[in-house]
């Protein structure tokens, strides 16, 4: 059974920067599609950032430039590295390990994380 465990998240000031991190367990992910997502209150989890081992890579409009998703292998480990946050970055952040090859979209992702949580102060 595959196990997601994120970490990294906080509160910080707009501008300011955090590195979040997915340990996977249960299997090894080096073929998978691993993407976070990033769910606010009253709002619908969004896709936020995601690649594919055949190297498909993809972010959300609102986070280009200012994120980077990246692996570890070794590590069985998926970072998300944001600067420049704003407020509306705030969310709880998921971490998800897709089943299919390079997807935005939250059906093609079977497991997930219990999230991490953002906070932007402006």
């Amino acid at each position: 059974q595959v196990r997601l465990v994120e970490s990294g998240g906080g509160l910080v000031q707009a501008g300011g920067s955090l590195r979040l991190s997915c340990v996977a367990s249960g299997r090894t992910f080096s073929r998978d599609t691993m993407g976070w997502f990033r769910q606010s209150p009253g709002k619908e989890r969004e896709f936020v950032a995601g690649f594919s081992w055949s190297g498909w890579i993809y972010y959300a409009d609102s986070v280009k430039g200012r994120f980077t998703i990246s692996r570890d292998n070794d590590k069985n480990t998926v970072i998300l590295q944001m600067k420049g946050l704003k407020p509306e970055d705030t969310a709880v952040y998921y971490c998800a390990r897709g089943i299919h090859g390079g997807s935005s979209r939250r059906i093609d992702y079977a497991d997930w994380g219990q999230g991490t949580q953002v906070t932007v102060s402006s």
